[in-house]
């Protein structure tokens, strides 16, 4: 008797474990409902943008170079200096050409020379022209003899000095010799010491840079824009610029010039545009500052909008699902406008108040 209650007791508890594996089973074949989010379309402003990178320079700056070559005597300013059109920013010594040297030295000689002929065959010739014995006619041709071999002697000394100093002996403008501003602006930069040697400008030679010169009042933005933009922008359009090293500060700008002309750069053709910055009086702007303009390409503002993650497409073009009273989706397709990449403009194909889904939510 014990022995067939066990033995059933066995049986009902490998049948109960059969059916508990075959529940166990069947239950994880079965796919759990998969729930999304909805979201109602929105109204938003659209601004699609491009972003130039570039630098912050003056509009004008002006290089100053040495009309002589020579030696810097003195530097007068130092970078961050205000100068106006004329003020002084260095002098330089001359050191002279020896053979040019030589031939001056020369020429005085020999002018001093015909100078004391000339006053020595004057004073005869007075002396015999008080005397009656020759006429005014001939007396006169030695007295223009005697100017004209003055003239020489000072000739020959102003030739002198301007070989050895760069200046007439007797003006007192020290002529090619000072440097001055040709502009009025800051001095960004002062590239020469006492001491330093400089060369003039010439057909071969640009010439040393003394200073630099820049209006600070009037800054530009140069940047690069990348050809698949470029087409997109007009001179005039508004920029935003961002200067990294000022800090929350945002300066407009407006396009004025997209060059006719790319230049490639690492694979990529690169136009280079400028834009005349809106400077505000309580932000200083240093030359050369690194920074990016956004430039405004188009914009809708309070526009019909969704998220362009909610956006599926398929041959037809894009659609969207939409709820229904009983949960189910259906589909609508939809006419799209301008998009800044996250939010996109909805023209035809879905009102404010629908529910459509988040494809990406599940």
């Amino acid at each position: 008797m014990i022995k067939k209650i066990l033995l059933s007791l066995l049986g009902i508890a490998l049948l109960a474990s059969f059916a508990g594996t075959l529940y166990f089973l069947w239950s994880k074949s079965q796919e759990e409902p998969i729930v999304y989010e909805t979201n109602t379309p929105f109204v938003a402003s659209i601004v699609k943008k491009t972003v130039a990178t570039g630098s912050v320079v003056p509009r004008k700056e002006i290089a100053i170079k040495p009309q002589v070559s020579g030696i810097v005597d003195k530097v007068y300013v130092e970078p961050g200096q205000i100068v106006k059109e004329g003020d002084l920013i260095a002098k330089v010594a001359i050191i002279p050409n020896m053979v040019s040297l030589s031939g001056a030295e020369n020429r005085l000689n020999r002018s001093r020379i015909s100078l004391e002929n000339a006053e020595t065959e004057y004073r005869r010739n007075r002396q015999l022209y008080q005397e009656g014995v020759v006429s005014e006619a001939t007396f006169k041709v030695w007295e223009i003899e005697l100017k004209n071999a003055k003239e020489e002697v000072s000739a020959a000394e102003d030739n002198l000095a301007v070989i050895r100093e760069g200046a007439r002996k007797k003006s007192a403008y020290a002529g090619n010799t000072l440097v001055k501003a040709t502009a009025p602006g800051m001095i960004l930069e002062a590239e020469v010491e006492e001491g330093d040697s400089v060369i003039e400008a010439n057909t071969f030679n640009d010439g040393t840079t003394i200073a630099t010169v820049a209006d600070m009042s009037e800054m530009i933005f140069e940047g690069k824009v990348d050809e698949s933009e470029v087409g997109n922008l007009r001179e005039g359009m508004e920029l935003e610029v961002t200067i990294g090293a000022v800090e929350k500060e945002k300066f407009r700008a407006a396009l004025e010039y997209i060059a006719p002309k790319g230049v490639e750069e690492e694979g990529a053709i690169q136009f280079e545009i400028r834009a005349a910055m809106d400077l505000k009086d309580n932000v200083f702007v240093r030359a050369n500052y690194s920074a990016n303009a956004d430039i405004v390409l188009d914009r809708r503002d309070d526009v019909l909008a969704l998220q362009e993650s909610w956006l599926q497409f398929d041959d037809e073009g894009a659609f969207v699902e939409v709820q229904n009273g009983d949960d189910s989706f259906e589909v609508r397709r939809v006419e799209t406008g301008l998009s800044d990449g996250i939010v996109i403009e909805v023209v035809a194909g879905v009102a404010e108040q629908d529910l459509v889904k988040d494809p990406g939510s599940a």
